[in-house]
């Protein structure tokens, strides 16, 4: 199926719960909350993606998938160790959420990379992940991320304010 692995295949899908997962938690609390069921769904899902990722990328050993993949853990641990310890001090709370919502931009990176060289199936909209055609909706995502993220900080900040007068 459209040149996936059996291995691609259960990534694919697993990344799709958490993408889902994500979208879910981005317009029910405007943030991935690791408190939720929503947000350990999205968190575990997340975990399992990079874990398949690095057997079901096979372009010639280690490359920038596995690199995002490895990331992306990081990433996530840093937003644990931010939302369980004061590590980052009263900025904690901002670290926590700026980290969540970057891995959600990482899911986005191969998700359209993925999808727009694959599909439609037999005349993808871009001929492989090096097409310069590619950038471009990769920088508009990035942007996407850069907005939402700005808009995060601000509400965070209006939160932390109304905790203050209060």
């Amino acid at each position: 199926m459209l040149g996936l692995t059996s291995l691609g295949i259960v990534h694919t899908a697993i990344s799709l719960v958490a993408v889902v997962a994500g979208v879910i938690a981005f317009f029910r609390y405007k943030e991935i909350v690791p408190g939720t069921r929503l947000g350990q769904v999205y968190i575990w899902t997340t975990v399992l993606t990079c874990l398949t990722g690095f057997g079901s990328f096979q372009h010639g050993g280690f490359g920038k998938p596995h690199a995002l993949g490895i990331l992306t853990l990081i990433v996530l641990a840093v937003a644990a160790v931010a939302g369980r310890t004061q590590l980052f001090g009263r900025v904690s709370k901002y670290v926590e959420t700026i980290s969540y919502t970057t891995t959600f931009f990482f899911h986005m990176i191969p998700g359209f990379t993925e999808s727009l060289t694959r599909l439609p199936a037999g005349s993808p909209v871009f001929s492989s992940a090096e097409d310069p055609g590619l950038q471009p909706v990769v920088g508009i995502v990035f942007v996407l991320f850069l907005i939402g993220a700005v808009l995060q900080v601000l509400r965070l900040r209006g939160a932390g304010r109304a905790a203050a007068v209060v």
